[in-house]
């Protein structure tokens, strides 16, 4: 049995996201050919390192990132740090020979999206994925099937809503997703890399965009509790024609009161429509038009699919099926995923190229919202 050593380079929310799914995945798959060892962790304060270590059964903690590289136990590298540094740091895991999980978006910003895809073909060996987990939940895979199916026919109409209600309080400091030297972005970067991309991995291609965007404060304090201005968006509201020729719209916020981490989906076609929300995420909506409306309805209607936990073998065996799916859990099956590929070999998906297009579509929306107007997505995107 192969056993992948793992680096996990930052340690706050998504690193500690990142290190529940590699300790978890040998419960929720069964049988697996390949185990996986924590190695090292790195985080800037020395004190978090050594409780990473302590508390997650690290074997070690560091704060200079050149440990996890330089190791040559180490197989994979996880990238859990702002977006800022994801560029050199995938780079450097790459040309020490490291396979590469990196945490969405791939990069800040589109160039260096390029700069990585530039190199990528000299490590046709190092499998590589973005953390795109939205993809992974049942019901967004069974959408996927239902679609590529024809159950609900030629597209017409499509919606996606990322919405959360993290900044709707003026005192909050601001955080590095708000900061553009840290982020790149705003909202449109962190829950947006989201949307767009689950509405491409059910939907294909962008054709044109319209985006606006929203500061809702001016300033904001800074974590010494100084007033400072607020660059980055808090609201982006895009309309989306895409190349099947669906009309959609897709808006992110966290300025959405009254909401947690919702993101809901509805796609309305000539045969049929689907919905989903991840605050009911073990459900599927799926409306069927052929369906009889006679006698009294007939069984006419939206029918909620149970897709709960219900993932292929080798999964779905812990927690049983029926039970309530979550955020870690999706998690884990994009993990899964990615070291399956590992093991075979072959390259994942959602894929840095994939992840790159997302960064374009990103970057168009950034240029409509300056424009006031439609832009072009160009055939050769990058």
């Amino acid at each position: 049995m192969r056993e992948f050593h793992v680096g996990v380079i930052g340690y706050g929310f998504m690193g500690k996201t990142h290190t529940h799914s590699y300790k978890t995945i040998p419960l929720y798959y069964s049988n697996l050919p390949f185990t996986v060892k924590l190695e090292g962790v790195c985080t800037p304060k020395r004190e978090e390192a050594e409780a990473a270590r302590d508390m997650q059964g690290f074997a070690y903690g560091t704060t200079d990132s050149e440990d996890i590289f330089s190791d040559p136990k180490i197989d994979i590298v996880s990238i859990c740090t702002p977006n800022v540094f994801h560029k050199e740091l995938v780079l450097r895991a790459l040309k020490a020979g490291k396979h590469v999980y990196c945490d969405k978006p791939l990069t800040a910003t589109l160039e260096e999206s390029r700069e990585i895809l530039e190199v990528l073909g000299k490590f046709p060996g190092q499998v590589t994925q973005v953390a795109l987990q939205m993809r992974f939940y049942p019901a967004v895979m069974r959408a996927k099937e239902l679609i590529e199916e024809g159950k609900i026919g030629k597209v017409f109409l499509f919606q996606c809503d990322y919405l959360h209600s993290s900044g709707i309080n003026p005192k909050k400091a601001l955080s590095w997703k708000q900061d553009k030297n840290f982020g790149g972005g705003g909202v449109l970067l962190d829950l947006g890399a989201h949307a767009y991309d689950v509405i491409y991995y059910l939907l294909g291609e962008y054709d044109r965009l319209y985006t606006v965007t929203d500061i809702v404060y001016p300033s904001r304090p800074n974590r010494e509790g100084t007033l400072v201005k607020v660059e980055a968006e808090d609201t982006a509201l895009t309309t989306a024609r895409m190349k099947n020729g669906a009309l959609g719209k897709i808006l992110v916020s966290k300025a959405a009161t009254g909401t947690m981490d919702e993101l809901r989906i509805e796609i309305h076609g000539e045969k049929g429509a689907l919905r989903f929300n991840t605050m009911a995420p073990g459900y599927l909506e799926f409306y069927d038009a052929q369906a009889p409306e006679q006698p009294l309805g007939g069984t006419s209607g939206f029918t909620k699919i149970d897709c709960h936990q219900k993932y292929p073998e080798p999964g779905g065996c812990f927690p049983n099926p029926r039970f309530a799916i979550g955020f870690l859990r999706a998690h884990a099956a994009s993990m899964y995923n990615f070291l399956e590929h590992v093991y075979r070999g072959e390259q994942a998906s959602p894929s840095f190229a994939e992840s790159a297009y997302i960064q374009k579509v990103m970057e168009k929306c950034y240029q409509s919202a300056g424009q006031c107007g439609w832009v072009q997505m160009e055939e050769n995107v990058l």
